[in-house]
């Protein structure tokens, strides 16, 4: 079972969506687990301040290094514990993969205007973000995350296929889906895909991959070539 750790202001965000669709069905059939922690639990005066303002002055409030730390500790969380964070390494499949293979991750959701800098320093913290745009805090940021992990987890899909045709499962942006009508509004479904050839649509879909990725994302079109050579299809 996968232990998911929740360091947050706000655990009403999480509530509603841990419960629903693939992430609330993996919980019922354990094969996750989430666990929500209060950030203002881990505060000592009697206003339960977790943020001040920023050293060298400037716009916003800052978030105290001490409550994260003592949740860390209190919960005995080891790594990988991300920090959701806008200059952060950008989250890839690469990294759901790697921690649906874990038995424990551990998410840090800031908010306001930053986090202080000693809880990305601390031992086992690595920061990542997921893209260049910056929320209003990290929550809905943890959930995507938790959300790519999940749905990776041996039986937490119905059918193990539906993950491993989804776009980056193997570096490449997945091919287009029709279903029925074969046409409305003018609009037709490929011929190859209502033909029954399936080593036809098999080599459509192979193309189409290819495409898209070239033309979309050269970015991971230069990653897949370095690594796997130029595709046949492609030239």
């Amino acid at each position: 079972m996968l232990k998911i750790n929740v360091i947050t202001l706000f655990p009403e965000v999480f509530r509603a969506p841990l419960e629903t669709s693939v992430l609330g069905r993996a919980a019922r059939a354990g094969l996750v687990e989430y666990r929500l922690v209060q950030l203002r639990d881990y505060t000592h005066d009697r206003h339960r301040t977790v943020d001040d303002y920023p050293y060298g002055g400037g716009a916003g409030m800052v978030l105290k290094p001490e409550p994260f730390f003592e949740a860390l500790d209190d919960i005995g969380a080891r790594a990988p514990i991300v920090l959701l964070s806008a200059r952060g390494r950008l989250f890839e499949h690469r990294d759901a993969v790697r921690f649906s293979l874990g038995t424990e991750l551990t998410l840090l959701c800031g908010h306001y205007k930053d986090v202080d800098a000693r809880v990305a320093e601390r031992e086992g913290v690595e920061e990542l973000s997921i893209g260049n745009f910056v929320l209003s805090g990290g929550e809905f940021a943890a959930l995507c995350i938790i959300d790519a992990v999940v749905r990776l987890l041996p039986g937490a899909l119905g059918d193990h296929d539906s993950a491993a045709t989804d776009s980056f499962y193997d570096g490449l942006l997945s091919p287009p889906s029709y279903t029925r009508p074969p046409e409305y509004r003018g609009l037709k479904v490929p011929e190859v895909l209502l033909s029954g050839d399936h080593a036809a649509i098999e080599r459509w879909r192979r193309r189409e991959a290819l495409r898209l990725t070239r033309t979309r994302r050269p970015d991971l079109w230069e990653r897949y070539v370095a690594e796997f050579g130029e595709p046949e299809e492609s030239v």
